[in-house]
Parts: structure tokens; sequence; C-alpha cells
């Protein structure tokens, strides 16, 4: 076998012009190939990141009523309001593919105001000691909420970046006092949320847009939330998947989980009332589908001159049986055998090929960054693909280089020997 190889790349190089006219249709179907691939995968990705944030894998999940998500604020007069237990969503955290998990109180109809400034549009939540964390919270100033806060009911609040502004323009609001309906709660820190856990905003204009929707939100712990709302306002979840692709499953046995909590109504019958799971990743994975669809096309057409490469090997090799025929004589005259020649000339097919598909895959993945480059088109390179683009151009040399192959062993030494 190593003399074989040792064989193929001396005669490569015998025939310096010919080989390199071989490996070309191969070059140019894998560089192809690979630059498509590049393509689809940077086009995947940023999908994702566009749609759930860079790395957040964050699942929000909603109570509703019926097909409408439920209004926290009126209520519903069909069912009673579900009340989640310490068990319930301790059950939730200890499911699989969950690593943490937070509930949450919310409204957007409350009255904010800080003196003579309101935040008409913004939300109150109630948020437990996870929220933070889960949600990709960090404090700017001042600081979070602590145990003794939740213990002993102090009427304090986080305010995020929007909030800030809107409360309080031009001063620090850190101690200071913001009323939510009517209650004074002490301003403890200033909060933002970390850009990973945000959507990617790809232009000015959905900045503006994104920002618009963003009046600003006040935060209270948990425990403080009858102070003042309602007691028996059901409370929300946002989970967090060990990984993006676990998204969708980790949310919909997340929202079954607290579907427990949910009661019977008093005649037996089924409840209006459900929890379910922001299915991102299926909005994800439909956008991937059609992007990859039109890409798989490409992927075909790419493959024509893989085909086209792979005949052009099988050709300029049987021109290279019939040059190479008084040497092939000379071998079988002193003793070789016909699988000795078969193999000599499939392993010289073969390290063409791949030699091809080697030069293939380097400018297939430079030409990505090219025009990833100059269109501004997303761009990651797949290892798989790689593999699998230099394993078939492997292929495609045993395949096409087999009826030379076959030809070069067949030959009559006699007759070899005599030819021109």
């Amino acid at each position: 076998m190593i003399e074989n190889i040792r064989l193929a790349f001396q005669g490569i190089w015998s025939h310096m012009m010919i080989s390199i006219l071989t490996m070309l249709g191969i070059i140019i179907g894998i560089a192809s190939i690979i630059a498509i691939v590049s393509t689809i995968k940077g086009t995947s990705e940023q999908i994702k990141e566009d749609l759930i944030g860079a790395g957040s894998n964050t699942v929000n999940i909603y109570l509703y009523d019926g097909d409408n998500q439920y209004d926290t604020d009126y209520g519903s007069s069909s069912s009673a309001t579900p009340i989640l237990s310490d068990d319930v969503k301790e059950s939730v955290r200890d499911l699989d593919h969950v690593e943490n998990a937070t509930f949450f109180y919310s409204s957007s109809s409350a009255n904010i105001y800080n003196n003579n400034n309101s935040l008409q549009g913004g939300s109150v939540y109630g948020i437990d000691v996870n929220y933070l964390n889960t949600c990709g919270y960090v404090v700017q100033s001042g600081r979070g909420f602590i145990t003794n806060d939740y213990k002993d009911y102090s009427k304090v609040a986080l305010i995020d970046d929007n909030a800030a502004q809107n409360l309080f323009p031009s001063e620090n609001p850190v101690g200071k006092t913001v009323e939510i309906n009517e209650e004074p709660y002490t301003v403890v820190g200033v909060i933002r949320q970390d850009e990973n856990y945000q959507p990617t905003i790809s232009d000015i204009n959905e900045y503006y847009q994104y920002m618009e929707n963003m009046v600003g939100s006040v935060m209270i712990p948990d425990t403080c939330w009858p102070i003042s709302f309602k007691f028996d306002m059901p409370q929300n979840a946002v989970i967090k998947a060990d990984s993006t692709d676990n998204m969708s499953t980790a949310g919909n046995a997340a929202a079954d989980a607290m579907n427990e909590a949910i009661p019977v109504s008093s005649n037996g019958s089924k409840s209006s009332m459900s929890y379910k799971a922001d299915d991102i990743m299926k909005q994800v994975r439909n956008m991937q589908k059609l992007s990859e669809s039109t890409n798989n096309q490409l992927i075909w057409i790419a493959s024509i001159s893989l085909l086209v490469g792979g005949i052009g090997v099988m050709n300029i090799m049987l021109v290279s049986v019939t040059e190479r025929t008084k040497e092939i004589g000379l071998k079988k005259a002193i003793g070789a055998r016909k699988k000795t020649i078969l193999g000599q000339f499939l392993t010289e097919a073969s390290v063409l090929t791949s030699i091809g598909g080697i030069i293939g895959v380097m400018t297939g993945i430079g030409l990505s960054k090219v025009v990833g480059k100059v269109t501004g088109s997303p761009t990651a390179i797949s290892i798989p693909s790689i593999v699998i683009a230099v394993l078939f151009s492997t292929v495609i040399g045993v395949v096409f280089g087999l009826l030379p192959s076959v030809k070069a062993a067949n030959l009559n030494p006699i007759d070899a020997l005599r030819s021109e």
C-alpha cells in the first residue's frame, strides 16, 4: 500500500500538467460545495441569534385562556386562577435540559409615578430570586434584591435603563422613591439586560423600533406583589435550557408540569386555561429550512461539477494508461500481477482526487470568506462537511478510476511492449 502511494505521487509528479487538469473539476466542485455549506451554516446561526439572542437559551411560558394569552390585569370569568405551588416550581427546575427557571407576576396597566413623571405603557414585574440571573440582567448601579427583601416584604424596587430615563431624567434614581398604584417603593438599583439575551438589531431603523417598544420596566420582590396588586394573579415563567437545540423540549416539558396546577372546573370539565411555551425554535427551524432549501438546490448544481470532474478523471486516466502502455508491459514482464497494476492505478486516481479535494476545501473556505466580506453574508466553517468532502473526493477517484485501472491491469504484456 505504501509502495502504491509512493508510485502514485511519482506518477502525478511525472505527469504534472495532466494531473492538474484532472484535479481541476474536483477542486471547483468541492470549493463550490464548501462555500455554499459555509454560507448555509452561517445563515442558520445568524437566524438563531436574530430571533433568540446569542447564547440566552431562554423560553417564555405564559398562561393562555383558550387561544389568547391570559390578561393578568383583567383576569378570566370562566375559570379559577391557577396558583403555582412550590412543589410545581421545583418540579420544573428538576426537569431534564432545564438549567434554571424563574416565576414572575406582571402587569402592564399599573400607575407608575415619580412626582410628575410617569411611566405610561411601562410594565411592573414581581420577581423571585432567580429572575435576574435567568433572564440575563446585570446591576448597573446600586444593588439587586437580597434575601431579607423577600423575607421582610421590603418595599424596594429595581428599574431598567429606560424606566430610569423616563422617571428620573438627569438624576441618579438609586435611593429615590417610585409609586406603584399609590404605594411607595424605594429604588435600590438600576439594571440592564445583557446584550446576549436580546435579539440582534441589524440597522438603525430596527434599533429605533425596538426602543419605542421598550418604555421601561420596574421590578419588585414577588412577596410584595399583593401590596400593590391582586393576590390571586397568576404567575408566568421563564426557563433556561441547557442548549439552544433543547429549548423546545425543555419549554414544552415545563409548560406540561405547570399545567398540573390548573384546577378542574366545579362541574368536572377541563379548564379553558393552560400554560404554553413560546416555541421560538419552531420559527428558527422554519426560517432555516427556507434558507437551506434554496441553498440545497445550489449544492446539487455544484455537485454536477463533481460528476463532470469524476468523468474527467476517468478520461484522463484512460489517456494516461494509453501513454504508459510500455511502462505497464515492462512491469508485467518482470512479474507484476494484475492486482498490483490495478492497485497502483486505483491508488493514483484516489490520491489525485484526494489532493484535489483538499485544495478544493481550502479554496472553498477562502471563497466563503471573500463572499462573506463582499456581500455581508454570515459564514461558518462546518468541520463535518470538510471531512465528508475529502472522503467523497477519494471515493470519486476510486469509482471513476476503476475502469482505467482495470484496462491497465488487463493489458497483454507482449502487446504492451510492442506498442509505440
